[in-house]
């Protein structure tokens, strides 16, 4: 079928686990256009000759060379592009914004002061500000003028944000706001100019049942800001981190962002795009230390021959290529989902802001799973990274060292992997319940699936088919082991944290290998197989263990409350949905990883 007239369907947040998607309906890095290659490689070109040169200097605090590089990319667009022009913003598309965060993901620490910059701390006033709140900040921080951070963290409320204690009172006049708290792990809270504060407004000063947690736009040179001394820390040391202390702040009445009560919504939605743009920062820093392991393992020798000739070393670049391509999949197929459903919106009469909003909150549940599929995916290739350098990888003169400690902070920040596991499969349960997802008629068929006689009669011609079933089936083993957990507990599931947590496993597993298929599969259709066998054998590969791991978190989660019969049948349907058949996974890991040793880097940039 012709992917360019090909007719998209809309496909609602999570829904993914009970509706499969055609190759022609996802976006991937190959739909790259023109336009967003010529704005990929202005950036690329800026990473490596202003950016990366300045590396070393970068991590020894020197922040004056962060702020001159930010003002430097606003100079180019790079800090606004998803901001509209009339904000001073260059207006691009969410799928060319992507590509932009994909580069800046290179860019290790520096990226970090990069990220808060143009996400938590443009965001909020870009969706909720006034217009002239946005007319007063945006064009600023767009150019690089004036740089932005988020303060919402304090020594008490972590993942608890809704639990801080900064309180905002309202002067007796009427006329000011004055906040009085402590903010900690303050991202680029040494030179921001503007901060986002959330505060508990006291209950005199708000509407009966309203809730007092709200946002306030402060700026930094206001009176009784003060800051703490710059963290010292694991890794990130080219960011800025401080704490920052409010002690009775005055600012104008105006200066409330959004509505009084209403902070949680500003701070949920904002999370939403940094969790999903921290997974494609992933993709980035993954490329990048790929490439610094096969580079050294092409270059280090060891019994008379190159370690890149040992399969021991061949597997992990293998790996580290396989899970890249993965992660990679999985985003832009989210980027296309978000830019599809802002795309539906507009046409349909909702402002472009919005539109962003509302599309950011649809696909809650997938910002989560690339949040914690990004940071443990560039976790695990640091780590072997790190390995395959051996002693020489624990030198600060390598690259990886360095990203070993950097890409840590990944699964503790925009709120830590166990809260997102919890929050993807949360937020699908309670959608099920709420019927904007139809989980209850697909969850019963399963049920009458497992009393039928198993037969491979759906499994059709083509490529990737087989896994395309198996994935089909696994999603099977998902609904059974999440509806028979709903039904065990009822209200108390989301208290099981253990079982949940491996639910979610199974779940970010399926959209990460439906999505590597999705891709694969268009490709070849465009390509041809015979051009796509590398893609092919990497779908396969990371298909058949994901199929193991999904087999292993539903047993164990069905074990952690199933008795008696009901866990024999349980165990049965898992092994059913879950069943493939072996392929010789080494002999694919060989060959992908001979490619990219044959490449000197990471082999597939779009």
């Amino acid at each position: 079928m012709d992917t360019a007239t090909h007719k998209k369907t809309l496909i609602k947040g999570g829904e993914f686990i009970v509706k499969q998607a055609a190759p022609q309906e996802i976006y991937s890095p190959e739909d790259i256009n023109e336009e967003q290659r010529a704005f990929s490689d202005a950036t690329s070109e800026f990473v490596e000759k202003r950016i990366a040169p300045q590396f070393d200097a970068i991590e020894h605090k020197e922040f004056d060379k962060v702020v001159t590089l930010l003002e430097e990319a606003g100079e180019l667009g790079l800090l606004g592009p998803g901001i509209p022009e009339a904000y001073g913003g260059m207006g691009l598309d969410f799928n060319s914004e992507t590509y932009l965060v994909e580069i800046m993901g290179r860019t290790q620490s520096f990226g970090v002061a990069y990220a808060a910059h143009t996400g938590i701390g443009m965001l909020p006033i870009l969706y909720y500000g006034s217009e002239a709140q946005r007319n007063e900040w945006l064009p600023a921080l767009c150019i690089g003028e004036k740089k932005a951070a988020y303060c919402l963290t304090e020594p008490g409320s972590g993942s608890d944000a809704l639990g801080a204690k900064t309180k905002a009172v309202l002067s007796e006049d009427g006329q000011s706001w004055v906040i009085s708290g402590q903010k900690m792990w303050i991202t680029n809270g040494g030179f921001a100019d503007v901060f986002t504060v959330f505060a508990q407004v006291q209950e005199d000063d708000r509407l009966e049942g309203q809730s007092g947690f709200t946002g306030f736009i402060v700026p930094a040179n206001s009176a009784n800001v003060r800051l703490g001394a710059e963290e010292k820390k694991m890794g990130i040391n080219g960011s800025s981190t401080r704490q920052v202390f409010f002690e009775e702040v005055v600012i104008p009445r105006e200066n409330v962002l959004g509505d009084i009560g209403k902070g949680h919504k500003i701070a949920f939605n904002v999370l939403n795009i940094g969790r999903y743009k921290l997974g494609v920062i992933g993709i980035g820093g993954s490329k990048v230390v790929t490439t610094a392991s096969v580079k050294y393992a092409n270059e280090r020798k060891q019994f008379g021959q190159s370690i890149a000739n040992f399969e021991a070393i061949r597997y992990k670049i293998a790996e580290q290529v396989i899970r890249t391509y993965a992660l990679e999949s999985a985003c832009y197929r989210t980027s296309g989902l978000i830019k599809d459903l802002m795309d539906d919106l507009e046409a349909k009469g909702v402002s472009s802001i919005q539109a962003k909003i509302d599309a950011a909150e649809e696909y809650s549940i997938e910002a989560a799973i690339l949040k914690v599929l990004g940071s443990e995916t560039v976790d695990y290739v640091v780590d072997e990274g790190v390995q395959i350098h051996g002693g020489m990888g624990f030198s600060e003169e390598t690259l990886v060292s360095r990203a070993y400690r950097d890409a840590r902070i990944n699964r503790i920040f925009e709120g830590t992997n166990e809260i997102n596991r919890l929050l993807s499969i949360g937020t699908i349960l309670r959608r099920a319940l709420k019927g904007h997802i139809d989980v209850l008629g697909p969850a019963k068929k399963v049920q009458e699936d497992l009393m039928s006689v198993p037969s491979n009669s759906g499994i059709e011609d083509g490529v990737l088919s087989r896994e395309m079933h198996a994935t089909q089936q696994a999603k099977k083993a998902l609904l059974m082991v999440a509806g028979a957990a709903a039904k065990h507990y009822g209200k108390e599931l989301e208290s099981k944290q253990m079982v949940m947590m491996y639910i979610a496993d199974m779940l970010i597993e399926l959209f990460t290998m439906e999505s590597m298929i999705l891709r694969t599969q268009k490709r070849a259709m465009k390509e041809g197989e015979a051009a796509s066998t590398d893609f092919i054998s990497m779908t396969q590969v990371f298909v058949s263990d994901a199929l193991e791991r999904i087999h292993n978190n539903g047993k164990r989660a069905i074990a952690s409350f199933a008795e008696g019969d009901m866990l024999r049948m349980m165990n049965l349907g898992i092994k059913r949905f879950t069943k493939f058949d072996l392929i010789n996974t080494t002999a694919m890991r060989n060959h992908i990883a001979k490619v990219a040793i044959e490449a000197n880097a990471y082999p597939y940039q779009s």
